[in-house]
């Protein structure tokens, strides 16, 4: 069963509350957080600003594709990602934001595609305002929760602090629509796969949808309404950990009802090295994410 966590007690170093994030953290690779400083109006309110984006003409939503700049930043059309290569291409549509850079930070010259410049329909005037508002608490609170894991694990809770001063934070908005009625086996709203950062602080508009794989095999369905919060664990903080937290695998194969949700994938700055404790060689946080990412994008690369 998945634990559900009240933060406020994480935060104030609950025994109990710790047990129950350590336990979904190296047993079941998630859990259930609530009692944030993110509102369920809040929620509802970036849900409705998403919905409104995702009905949106195609030709408008075409003028922020993050295919013409080839970094996660604006909107991805329904087959714009695989993330499993033995699947179809997943059906969703997505809008992409991420962490700005301050100015005069030498990473903005960088060129490097996780700090890209956010694109932003011109239509919508509110939406960059109602989106960047919950990316920073987002922020906040993915930090928050990041800061209960490690002192779960043994370690002192201020041990990622200042690794995420200049976050890779990628905030998603997904739209799932009703599965269409030509899907087959092999089509998903997103297949089957492991987040590939740090931590993911998800949000959904109460729509069943979310399938986690369980450890003897099968699938059971994790839901939760506004204001209660998905968290899982990535490939990275799975090796980061030396595997004291696991990343687990899950999918949305899609329901006859429509679905949003809003993850944001939590990942620390770029230079950061994420080998575990011990290792010879460092590994680069940044390199570790764009190789994912380019995977993930490769059969679109291929077909040009």
């Amino acid at each position: 069963m998945i634990p559900e966590v009240d933060l406020q007690a994480i935060m104030k170093h609950d025994p109990t509350a710790l047990a129950d994030l350590r336990h979904g953290a190296e047993q079941i690779g998630f859990l259930c957080i609530t009692n944030t400083e993110i509102s369920a109006a809040d929620v509802r309110d970036v849900l409705d600003a998403y919905r409104e984006f995702f009905t949106l003409p195609e030709r408008e939503k075409r003028a922020v594709d993050m295919a013409r700049t080839g970094a996660n930043r604006g909107w991805g059309a329904p087959g714009s990602e695989q993330v499993d290569p033995d699947a179809n291409p997943d059906y969703k549509q997505v809008f992409d934001c991420g962490f700005e850079l301050p100015e005069g930070d030498p990473l903005r010259r960088s060129g490097l595609g996780v700090y890209a410049p956010n694109q932003w329909p011109e239509n919508l005037p509110d939406f960059r305002l109602s989106v960047t508002s919950y990316y920073a608490k987002a922020l906040k609170v993915s930090m928050q929760i990041l800061r209960g894991v490690a002192e779960a694990i043994g370690e002192d809770p201020a041990y990622f602090d200042d690794k995420f001063d200049r976050p890779m934070a990628l905030l998603r908005g997904n739209y799932y629509p009703e599965r269409p009625a030509w899907a087959g086996e092999k089509d998903f709203g997103i297949a089957t796969h492991t987040d590939y950062g740090c931590l993911t602080l998800l949000a959904t508009d109460g729509t069943p949808g979310l399938e986690v794989r369980k450890r003897g095999g099968g699938w059971i369905a994790v839901n939760a309404a506004p204001g209660t919060f998905v968290i899982n664990f990535g490939e990275m903080l799975q090796m980061w950990t030396g595997r004291r937290v696991l990343a687990t695998p899950h999918r949305v194969r899609g329901t006859d009802q429509e679905r949003v949700s809003i993850p944001m994938f939590f990942n620390p700055n770029y230079d950061t090295n994420v080998a575990p404790r011990g290792a010879k060689e460092a590994i680069s946080a940044g390199e570790h994410l764009t190789k994912r990412y380019d995977e993930t994008y490769v059969h679109l690369q291929k077909q040009g």
